[in-house]
């Protein structure tokens, strides 16, 4: 604990609510139980890889009453430029990776807390461990993809506000006997669609990991017409394909696609073979903003107060984790192998079904 004195923390990949609270508890943690000094590193990676250097020194009378509740992070992110094969202008890619460990050093830094998703934290331990740079992770991402964890950052504010959507829909779906479908974020997993499905009444959650069939949607909707109810509520995860296994995408920029117009593309089918009529609602990024849920204070509170002592404690290479209803870490190497999917056997699958919602074809 003695050789600790200059801690940097950063957040990296997509926003989402919850940070700020995390930085937060790292900050009172370390400042007032261990006499750290503490610097945010701006922008992610690319605060240490920029000349001059990106970074603030962070105090607490920065963290107002107000931080803990506000959205995003503070310290601004990127989810662009792997340092290992960062775009130049000219076209080409260049190992900057080099540039990250230097700047650690010129920072002075001791160790590193990184705030970030499967991703960012994979490519953030590669540069770490090139440099041999102590570092402790934090998992945050709105799609709840990290492996060895219950919760990541971000999460529940994101099932929140796809919840309220909904019962916000129902009423104007039951006013006009329609058929609302609600297309929520998630890349490749299906966690916050199956979540919302589940909290906010739906009669169908399509997600990436279980095929569906039209007949499957249509059978239910029209099971809801038998039940004696005049409209229906669908989720479906951005990354879902069509019904014959296409993705669904839009061209970003010259070298990246992204997901996109899941929802209305069932809605085109869905109108061609349901006797009611079909809207779409595409939530996006929406649900990376906005005030976190206590539960994302709480989790992020626990997490940077964990982070700390697992710095003070000298055990790096590790990722803050919540199991078991209760905050605990496990070697970085078990979470940054991929996204977690959901399983199909999974219990949210096995309740959403009870519930008589459909969720894909049974295996």
């Amino acid at each position: 604990m003695s050789d600790i004195k200059r801690l940097g923390i950063l957040t990296s990949g997509g926003d989402c609510a919850g940070l700020n609270a995390a930085i937060r508890a790292v900050l009172h943690r370390a400042i007032t139980h261990y006499g750290w000094t503490v610097y945010g590193i701006h922008d992610g990676s690319l605060g240490l890889m920029n000349r001059p250097l990106q970074y603030s020194e962070l105090t607490l009378d920065l963290f107002s009453g107000n931080l803990l509740r506000m959205g995003g992070t503070m310290l601004g992110t990127t989810n662009k430029g792997d340092p290992f094969a960062f775009p130049m202008p000219d076209g080409s890619r260049k190992d900057r990776s080099g540039e990250f460990v230097e700047g650690f050093k010129l920072l002075g830094l001791d160790a590193l807390i990184v705030i970030g998703g499967d991703g960012s934290m994979k490519i953030l331990n590669k540069l770490c461990k090139q440099g041999g740079l102590p570092m402790v992770g934090i998992p945050k991402t709105i799609d709840n993809d990290v492996h060895c964890t219950d919760f990541a950052i971000g999460f529940t504010t994101a099932v929140n506000v796809a919840v309220d959507a909904l019962d916000r829909l129902q009423p104007t779906a039951a006013s006009h006997h329609r058929v609302m479908i609600l297309e929520v974020m998630g890349r490749d997993a299906g966690h916050i669609a199956l979540n919302a499905a589940i909290a906010g009444g739906a009669d169908v959650a399509l997600i990436p990991e279980i095929p569906y069939s039209l007949e499957g949607v249509i059978n239910r909707i029209e099971e809801v017409k038998r039940e004696g109810r005049n409209h229906a509520l669908v989720v479906v995860a951005e990354g879902c394909h069509t019904e014959d296994g296409r993705p669904l995408t839009v061209a970003w920029d010259a070298s990246e696609r992204r997901y996109g117009g899941i929802g209305h593309y069932l809605s085109q089918k869905l109108s061609e073979r349901v006797e009611a009529e079909t809207r779409v609602t595409v939530l996006g990024h929406v649900q990376r903003g906005g005030e976190p849920s206590n539960r994302d204070r709480i989790l992020a509170s626990a997490f940077g107060v964990h982070a700390v002592d697992l710095v003070a404690d000298g055990q790096f290479d590790r990722v803050v984790v919540w199991q078991n209803r209760g905050v605990t870490d496990v070697a970085i190497s078990k979470v940054v192998i991929g996204p977690r999917a959901v399983d199909p056997g999974d219990d949210m699958v096995r309740i959403a079904r009870g519930l008589g919602i459909y969720v894909g074809e049974p295996a």
